[in-house]
Parts: structure tokens; C-alpha cells; sequence
């Protein structure tokens, strides 16, 4: 339970956010240099100064190296987001460390586009890796 501008907005902490759900399926190409991309509009959390619902649209994409994401399983560990105070360039870091740990890819991008509120749009793009071929030159 948070207090933010006299009011109580209850939320969770970043505790709450279910990795144990994440699952990988074996990639059967590493030879292959393939640009993996997911996108949802709908990633939600919560803000935790002002206890207000944060969303935005989430953008990852990567190089397999042995294991790819199930997408199923990604969807529940991005729900066990909704109720979580943190800060929007926090849950950037948070998800694309979790996914850094579960499959060790070769190359990784994850841009986390929320929407404008209060007249402020926040983008936080993160990057690791050799950039693909595929995927072009910086600043796509």
C-alpha cells in the first residue's frame, strides 16, 4: 500500500513478479542468424510514486543462441506486472534482465514505449549484444 498525494493506491512489490512461470523451447537453427521480435501493447504496472496504472507498448527483439521464449509463459510473467509499483525504466531493466538469464541470446533489444501521460512521453530502449544483420543499423 502506497500514499501518493493524500490518497492509498494499494500496488505490490517487484517481489511479485513471477519468473518461475518463463519457459524456453529448444532453438533447432542457431546456425541461422534469425531476428526473433515480439511486441504487446497492453504491458501495465504501476507507478509507485504516484499509484497510478502506467501501459505502453513493448517491443523485444533477439538472436536465439539454443532457446527461444514461450510466448504463453511471457504473457503471465508480463500480467504479473499489473499490480507492481515500479518505475518505467526499472520494469525495461527487470524484463530485460529476466530475459537475458532465461536465454542467453546472442543479441537482445527491448524498447518500452509507454503511453503519454501528463503530457510526457517516456521511451527506455535497452541493447546487448552484436547487432544482426537482419535487423539493420542503429536507430531502428
Amino acid at each position: 500500500m502506497a500514499e501518493a498525494e493524500g490518497r492509498r493506491y494499494p500496488f505490490k512489490g517487484i517481489e511479485e513478479i513471477d519468473r518461475d512461470v518463463l519457459e524456453t523451447f529448444p532453438y533447432e537453427h542457431p546456425e541461422r542468424e534469425a531476428v526473433v521480435t515480439i511486441e504487446t501493447e497492453e504491458f501495465s504496472a504501476v507507478c509507485p510514486y504516484s499509484g497510478l496504472p502506467d501501459s505502453g507498448m513493448l517491443r523485444i527483439a533477439y538472436v536465439p543462441s539454443d532457446r527461444c521464449v514461450e510466448l504463453k509463459s511471457f504473457k503471465y510473467y508480463l500480467v504479473s506486472f499489473r499490480d507492481v509499483g515500479i518505475y518505467q525504466e526499472h520494469a525495461a531493466a527487470v524484463i530485460f534482465e529476466d530475459l537475458q538469464a532465461l536465454l542467453a541470446p546472442r543479441w537482445i533489444r527491448l524498447e518500452l514505449d509507454y503511453r503519454v501521460r501528463g503530457g510526457i512521453r517516456t521511451v527506455v530502449t535497452l541493447e546487448k549484444g552484436e547487432r544482426p544483420v537482419a535487423w539493420g543499423p542503429p536507430g531502428r
